[in-house]
């Protein structure tokens, strides 16, 4: 069944991606490591998997999981550091997708005060 309009562009989110890591600067951190929460969400067409109902033709979720957290185990100092790591691997191994909201949230960060979360967020778009 065909309806009036047409799918552009589509979104793919994945949330609250956990992972026990090592950023930070303090040296104490690359030692006893931190939670940590990462959400992802890209843009790509999503018209052709719409219709063929194919995994080969969309943005494989399980891929995507998979770069945050072999990315995440990499130390950084700075979040910003590991989540531009993240975007460039995504752009570099998944030619499809377009545009990249990226979220890096440290869990109970050491900055002596009561804090639930520290988060960084990066856009970026293809160039």
């Amino acid at each position: 069944m065909k309806i009036g309009t047409e799918i552009k562009m589509g979104t793919i989110k994945l949330q609250n991606i956990r992972t026990f890591s090592f950023h930070g600067c303090l040296p104490e951190e690359a030692k006893i490591g931190s939670d940590y929460r990462v959400d992802l969400e890209v843009k790509t067409d999503l018209r052709k998997s719409a219709q063929t109902d194919e995994l080969t033709d969309t943005v494989d979720y399980v891929l995507l999981n998979r770069i945050v957290v072999e990315e995440m185990a990499i130390r950084s100092k700075l979040l910003e550091h590991v989540a531009q790591r993240i975007i460039e691997r995504i752009f570099r191994e998944i030619p499809s997708v377009s545009r990249i909201i990226l979220e890096v949230s440290k869990r109970n960060p050491p900055i002596g005060g009561d804090v639930e979360a520290v988060t960084i967020v990066m856009e970026e778009y293809r160039s």
